[in-house]
């Protein structure tokens, strides 16, 4: 591997600097979501049973019963989900709470106040 030129090293920067909004939205959440907010592994492991089981059956679907196959594998495997942390944060986020770094903001000040 070779050593990073400096203008590597300054796209990269740039990147980062462009998409900064985008990688640090997780702390407009509340701070009990952001684990799940940073992590892909409940799509993964989901979708790996799907996987698993449409390549098994490779052939043998048409459109609607691969479909049904995988509305069904998805349904099943949604009964050993947990429940996310801070569940009774959710009808904040719906109803347009603000958080800044994951603490509800409360009233008109723009500095973030400690949810009793």
């Amino acid at each position: 591997m070779s050593k990073p030129t400096r203008s590597n090293t300054r796209e990269r920067a740039d990147c980062l600097t462009k998409d900064r909004d985008a990688l640090l939205a997780f702390y407009d959440f509340p701070a009990e979501h952001w684990k799940h907010l940073r992590t892909t592994n409940p799509i993964e492991s989901t979708f790996a049973t799907v996987r698993h089981r449409t390549v098994r059956s490779k052939g043998c679907l048409s459109n609607k019963t691969a479909l049904a196959m995988v509305f069904k594998l998805v349904e099943g495997a949604q009964k050993s989900w947990r429940r996310i942390d801070g569940h009774n944060q959710l009808p904040k986020l719906i109803l347009g709470v603000k958080f800044t770094d994951g603490i509800e903001v409360i009233g008109t000040s723009a500095a973030p106040q400690a949810a009793a």
